[in-house]
């Protein structure tokens, strides 16, 4: 369970950074209350955890040759299409998490996997 709640916030952080440094993903609540936003950015840290343990899986799976011909580049491209999903799905739980278009989800994915590694490197992994 630690574990859990420990990925969960390194999730999060990630997403906070995308989130600060890319103009296209956005994380918009109606008014300035910070524990509002701190609670949607949880929230939306937790879905796309779901996508990336339930849908990225498969999709690496069923485009494996595309990660053999590109040595490993198409993992950009996974990791954009995971991020738009999140996007999605978040729309579709009334979160506003919003990420612009496909080369932003690019980007976006590349700060997430850096940041989310630099944490998860940065704390405990305990079971």
């Amino acid at each position: 369970m630690t574990n859990f709640v420990v990925k969960t916030l390194a999730n999060a952080a990630a997403l906070a950074v995308a989130i600060w440094l890319v103009a296209g993903i956005t994380l918009d609540e109606g008014g300035d209350n910070t524990g509002t936003r701190v609670l949607t950015l949880i929230l939306v840290a937790l879905v796309f955890g779901l996508v990336n343990f339930i849908v990225k899986p498969v999709v690496k799976l069923l485009s494996l040759p595309l990660f053999i011909l590109t040595l490993g580049l198409f993992t950009l491209v996974v990791n954009a299409l995971m991020l738009l999903l999140t996007s999605w799905l978040a729309k579709q739980f009334d979160l506003s998490f919003h990420v612009e278009g496909f080369w932003t989800a690019i980007i976006g994915g590349l700060i997430i996997s850096v940041v989310s590694w630099a944490v998860n490197l940065a704390l405990p992994d305990k079971s």
